[in-house]
């Protein structure tokens, strides 16, 4: 059964230096105020895992936590660049990054296969690109059956997957519904799992089209209200476009990201 935490025990006990940490979530379920944790207790050395980074990724990246990444697709939606993302690959700030990139049916069959407990997932994709050229983890694979050449794609297997959802029953049973991506699959192929969630009912009333991650599979549970904005969760808040396009400007610039990172997640009072 999943155990009740506050956040920041749920981090300081699941997430560590030199993890492989996948924070999931897709349009909306995002784990931002995990995320922010994870910058407040100053992890460091982590290769990140994420179908898309977007902004809480240019954040952890610009804080100095991530040595590595892989992904599909890096950018802020609806408005451009990812400007931490950017400077840590062309100019090594703070650190260096290390890069793995991946189709999104690759990011996904590997999740798929580490959930399942297979050491790789077989797809016609790739077939025609420079990626296998570049990514020990994309292999050409003979079909023993058709003789086809097929791509196969070792598992992902994070340390410790964090997803958000909308609630959680006492027992660590997760519910959550509207666009769901590979949050499923992420938390089922991790070691280790944080769920943050709104609320925490005594009751799961059944929603259509929900996805239940159950109390066995799911290390810990975090009551955090709020905890995917500035993307948003369904039935409980809206997404703050407005963020969005501010972080544009606040990212582009190592010292208004500083200030914003101390100000905004760090809690440092900054010298207007």
């Amino acid at each position: 059964m999943a155990k009740l935490v506050s956040l920041a025990d749920g981090v300081a006990e699941l997430v560590r230096d030199g993890d492989t940490v996948a924070l999931e979530g897709f349009t909306h379920l995002i784990p931002f105020a995990a995320g922010h944790e994870i910058i407040r207790q100053r992890r460091r050395d982590l290769t990140l895992v994420r179908m898309t980074p977007d902004v809480i990724y240019d954040q952890l990246i610009g804080a100095g936590c991530a040595r590595r990444l892989v992904f599909s697709w890096g950018g802020n939606p609806g408005v451009g660049s990812l400007h931490r993302f950017r400077d840590a690959v062309q100019n090594s700030w703070p650190m260096p990054l290390e890069l793995e990139e991946h189709s999104h049916a690759g990011m996904a069959n590997r999740y798929v296969a580490g959930a399942s407990g297979l050491p790789f997932a077989v797809l016609r994709g790739y077939t025609g690109t420079d990626l296998p050229r570049h990514t020990a983890n994309i292999r050409p694979i003979e079909c023993p059956f058709t003789g086809e050449t097929l791509t196969a794609v070792a598992a992902l297997r994070p340390d410790v997957t964090v997803v958000h959802a909308q609630r959680a029953d006492r027992a660590g049973n997760v519910q959550m519904w509207g666009i769901t991506g590979v949050q499923k699959e992420a938390v089922l192929a991790a070691r280790r799992s944080l769920v943050t969630v709104e609320e925490i009912v005594e009751d799961l009333e059944p929603v259509p089209g929900q996805v239940i991650l159950p109390g066995w599979a799911v290390t810990a549970v975090a009551h955090v209200p709020g905890g995917a904005h500035p993307s948003y969760t369904q039935g409980y808040s809206v997404r703050d476009n407005d963020f969005y396009r501010a972080w544009d400007a606040i990212s582009r610039e190592r010292a208004s990201f500083e200030e914003w990172i101390a100000r905004h997640v760090l809690d440092v009072e900054v010298p207007a």
